[in-house]
């Protein structure tokens, strides 16, 4: 048995700063000099990055639609033994999931027994919070909302409001972040592309000296502090193959789970490299183009023609290759930039991205292909203008309530892409995609 402290921070609703509260009590803890681990609900690929950077160590989707109870279990006990902190960045509000609360935030703090430290956005409210926050804490009795931390917080006569509103809820009050243009953070589409660790580092210290003198850090440690004793729920990993398996990794390609990719260390070597800078594709038994950026880099992309030349004839060669949103881009014949700038790429899948006219596509996609069930997500804002070759599979694509959604499964050769980031973490083998 030992001491941890673990918490999952939740929100009335999306907007409220769960992403800029957790990066600050990340770096703020990190500073303080603990071994902290992050988590993220639900299957966001971007604000992992955020953690990673904050907390320096590696931060883990907990999906209750991509993946079974089992192994969010072991996932977390994988990545929360040996640490000092736990904390699970919530998703959304509180309790919105798929349908009703099933894979939202509370599911994930009532399976693992976490305590909530609620965000509440205090923009144009004061004691009216005490309502928000007494329904929270009892709307659902699986969950313990031990805490409460405000956002967007006028002043310290402002915050006086809301502690009384705290506690006559019967949640404990544990400070503020004030209203604040600088901290927060980026927008979910291009405004992320952070120009480097340093622009992080400066925005993620900002966040951390403001929390150090306006939330009670040592209380809200004390508070979610607990006896532990973390076991694997799972089969021990090893080894199942032997292959190389090569990776675009670069600012242009990074949207990636983490656990997917210790899933294909169990499939062999993992090497990386980046479609940006490198002339010359790694010898590989199967490549991996994740989602990104890549709108970002069009230039750089088109004008790499070396490493383009190589992939098309890895592929054309019978290569095995999944590529994803970003990475399916980048096998069109051009993708056009939101000025209507057109730019050549690889040719592959012989059909044109655009940036023109964006708009948002997410939501959660589940399919079965060559007799494997399949889960992940779609989030983009690109659209594909003409499809020449003729390559979607024939399978219907739908979303977590089992309604069609008209995405696109592209096979080629030994090629299969599409806008679907997949979780494959939990499959038995990814290479029966291929058969």
């Amino acid at each position: 048995m030992s001491i941890q402290s673990r918490f999952l921070i939740g929100a009335a609703n999306s907007g409220s700063g769960k992403t800029t509260l957790t990066i600050g009590l990340l770096k703020a803890l990190a500073n303080r000099g603990f071994n902290i681990q992050p988590f993220k609900c639900g299957p966001d690929y971007i604000d992992t990055k955020f953690h990673e950077a904050a907390a320096s160590n590696p931060s883990v989707n907990l999906d209750l639609f991509l993946s079974s109870t089992e192994h969010v279990r072991y996932l977390y006990n994988k990545y929360a033994s040996g640490k000092d902190i736990c904390i699970i960045e919530g998703v959304m509000g509180l309790y919105d999931g798929y349908k009703k609360m099933q894979g939202s935030s509370a599911e994930i703090a009532e399976l693992l027994d976490i305590p909530v430290i609620l965000v509440v956005n205090a923009k144009s409210m004061a004691y009216s919070a005490a309502a928000l926050i007494y329904g929270f804490k009892e709307f659902y009795p699986g969950i313990n909302v031990a805490g409460v931390i405000f956002n967007f917080v006028g002043s310290e006569s402002h915050y006086s409001f809301l502690e009384d509103a705290c506690k006559d809820a019967g949640v404990e009050p544990l400070g503020y972040l004030p209203k604040d243009r600088e901290i927060e953070t980026p927008s979910r589409h291009l405004g992320l592309s952070l120009d480097g660790q340093s622009h992080f580092d400066n925005l993620a210290n900002k966040i951390a000296g403001l929390i150090e003198k306006t939330v009670d850090i040592d209380r809200l440690l004390k508070i979610t502090s607990q006896e532990i004793n973390l076991h694997s729920h799972r089969q021990t990993e090893q080894v199942i193959q032997n292959l190389n398996i090569t990776v675009a990794q670069d600012a242009a390609f990074n949207f990636v789970y983490h656990e997917n990719i210790e899933y294909l260390k169990r499939l062999g070597n993992v090497s990386f490299f980046s479609p940006l800078k490198d002339k010359i594709l790694p010898a590989t038994d199967l490549l991996y183009l994740p989602g990104g950026y890549p709108e970002l880099y069009v230039d750089e992309l088109s004008n790499n023609k070396p490493m383009k030349e190589c992939i098309r004839a890895y592929i054309e060669n019978g290569g095995k290759a999944l590529a994803e949103c970003g990475g399916m881009m980048y096998l069109s014949d051009s993708i056009t930039d939101t000025e209507g700038k057109i730019y050549p790429m690889t040719g592959i899948l012989g059909q044109k991205a655009t940036m023109q006219n964006m708009k948002l596509k997410l939501g959660y996609r589940q399919f079965r292909y060559n007799n494997v069930d399949i889960k992940g997500h779609e989030f983009h804002y690109s659209s594909i203008e003409k499809d020449d070759k003729d390559l979607q599979v024939d399978i219907e694509i739908q979303n977590a309530k089992g309604q069609p959604t008209g995405t696109k499964l592209f096979r080629y050769k030994n090629l299969i892409a599409g806008y679907t980031h997949v979780y494959w973490s939990e499959m038995d083998n990814l290479l029966d995609l291929f058969k």
